[in-house]
């Protein structure tokens, strides 16, 4: 994991071309957006360690990382810390499951504790949608079953991908202004802090 601020490595590669020669890479890709949320220990530094992760992962190529967000916890035990999130979409080969076990294996590697159901934790990697994949499969329910009633998840999917889809639902533009746009449900943008694409 990096101990570098990441608020303060300037991007200065051309982000559109990098992505194009990423996904060349990869043979019939799929798109797929996976969350990210910390509200334990350096939360920044937490989700900056899981991008670079999810872009240490083979068959996986990071297209967009959104701004980050701060919230009050939802559900769960009373007085957790705020939490970050983020969303990444990224173009992979990797099926849903196997996204899955390394989103689980990365909460892992960053100690993640699963005893109190909307505890609070170091991280959370949960799949939002996957590109023609839907499932019933309670390991994975995809698309994610209550993406569209949470501005945090909405948020910076929408930030991270302008023309997002939930697929059964609709735009992701539309389901946010249902809830009260990018600042409903008391969600604040960070504006003095961000997570970087790796390099």
């Amino acid at each position: 994991m990096s101990t570098s601020d990441p608020t303060a490595s300037p991007t200065t590669f051309d982000l559109e071309h990098r992505v194009d020669s990423a996904d060349s890479t990869l043979q019939n890709p799929r798109y797929a957006v996976v969350a990210l949320g910390s509200n334990l220990g350096n939360r920044l530094e937490t989700l900056q360690g899981a991008v670079d992760a999810l872009g240490d992962t083979p068959g996986l190529r990071i297209k967009a990382v959104s701004a980050v967000y701060e919230t009050e916890a939802l559900g769960g035990p009373d007085e957790q810390p705020n939490y970050y999130n983020a969303v990444v979409v990224l173009r992979t080969t990797l099926p849903p499951h196997s996204l899955l076990e390394r989103g689980n294996a990365i909460e892992d590697a960053f100690g993640r504790v699963r005893t109190v159901r909307w505890g609070p934790r170091t991280l959370d990697v949960d799949i939002l949608a996957y590109e023609g994949v839907t499932s019933d499969d309670p390991q994975l329910l995809l698309p994610h079953p209550r993406a569209h009633e949470r501005v945090f998840v909405l948020a910076p999917w929408l930030d991270a991908d302008p023309a997002a889809e939930l697929p059964g639902l609709g735009a992701v533009t539309d389901l946010l202004k249902e809830l009260g746009g990018e600042t409903g449900q008391g969600v604040v943008r960070r504006e003095d802090i961000r997570l970087v694409l790796p390099e």
